[in-house]
């Protein structure tokens, strides 16, 4: 199903909401999509497909997108274009389909399906759900050390008081 109601067109980016995550490939034509597939990873799987962080390796496939979205949402998400410029199409889906089968590296820090599919694209690995979540584990991080120092500098200043 898709969110926006638009139709994809060759070497669009298709993002598929998954249950907290999402979930990249590119369009390659006719229905059908080319993306990086953790071995544990299965369509529309949600919760389970969470277990492809543990993957050191990926199958790249071509599918269906109804079949790799499964039950889940889906939208064309070109992102950055206004930051890259997208190669051709015809380029795009050249290069998607010349990966189909193989098996490559996996992280789902450096090297996950939103990276493939940037780089497909744009010619530039990128994931801003791995940026994303490092900023808020870091703004996290600094907000926890500030409020551990402020409750350790109050709890000196109560007991020097006593």
């Amino acid at each position: 199903m898709t969110l926006d109601g638009k139709q994809p067109k060759l070497g669009d980016l298709i993002e598929i909401s998954r249950y907290c995550y999402q979930h990249w490939a590119i369009y390659v034509g006719n229905g059908y999509v080319v993306h990086l597939a953790p071995p544990s990873e299965v369509a529309g799987a949600g919760m389970s497909s969470i277990m492809s962080i543990v993957a050191d390796r990926a199958i790249v496939k071509k599918e269906l997108l109804s079949v790799v979205a499964g039950g889940d949402k889906y939208r064309v998400n070109n992102k950055h274009d206004d930051k890259y410029d997208p190669l051709p199409s015809n380029k795009i889906v050249k290069q998607a389909e010349k990966m189909v089968g193989k098996e490559v590296p996996y992280s789902v820090t450096s090297d996950n399906c939103e990276h493939f599919v940037n780089t497909l694209r744009y010619g530039v690995s990128r994931s801003d759900q791995v940026t994303d979540t490092f900023t808020v584990i870091g703004t996290a991080s600094v907000v926890l050390g500030v409020a551990g120092l402020i409750g350790m500098m109050l709890y000196r200043s109560k007991r020097e008081k006593q």
